[in-house]
């Protein structure tokens, strides 16, 4: 054979060879981070929920939610061992004085959208969605006849 018709193949055998080889050093990086959990150590789960490590286990994990809420997870359920002063800072919210203060806040509702100094030209700017009268048409639309000449009003129809 020659070796253009074993190009393709040898280039599909590399790139699947990469992507595991990936997928296993990804796949070792978690298990080495579920191991260097201790008792104090702020985690995430895989749900989303942030908890404190109470105990350690071989394949389980004792988190602790809330002040007296104990939970126990799978060790493949943890999701991220956070450090001490991130899950401090999403669970309890140290650390937020930083945020600058001439950040512009975001209103609860539009009232703040409205200019206050253009109240008087907004009631006299405002829009009439009553219903008119009848003296104000000026000339009715003419009616359309039915071409059998029938006189059919309050709704009736041929339908059968």
């Amino acid at each position: 054979m020659d070796i253009v018709t074993l190009l393709p193949f040898i280039v599909l055998i590399g790139a699947m060879f990469l992507m595991t080889r990936s997928a296993k050093k990804k796949q070792q990086a978690a298990v080495n981070m579920r191991n260097q959990m201790q008792p104090g150590t702020g985690v995430r789960t895989i749900g989303g929920l942030y908890a404190t490590v109470k105990e350690v286990n071989d394949d389980t994990v004792l988190l602790e939610a809330a002040p007296g809420v104990h939970l126990v997870f799978a060790k493949n359920a943890i999701g991220a061992v956070l450090e001490d002063a991130e899950y401090n800072r999403i669970v309890h919210g140290d650390g937020d004085s930083d945020l600058k203060s001439d950040t512009p806040i975001v209103p609860d509702d539009a009232s703040s959208l409205t200019d206050a100094g253009d109240g008087d030209a907004a009631k006299d700017a405002k829009i009439d969605l009553g219903k008119k009268d009848e003296a104000d048409d000026a000339a009715p639309a003419p009616e359309a006849k039915d071409a059998k000449g029938d006189d059919k009003s309050g709704g009736d129809t041929d339908a059968k």
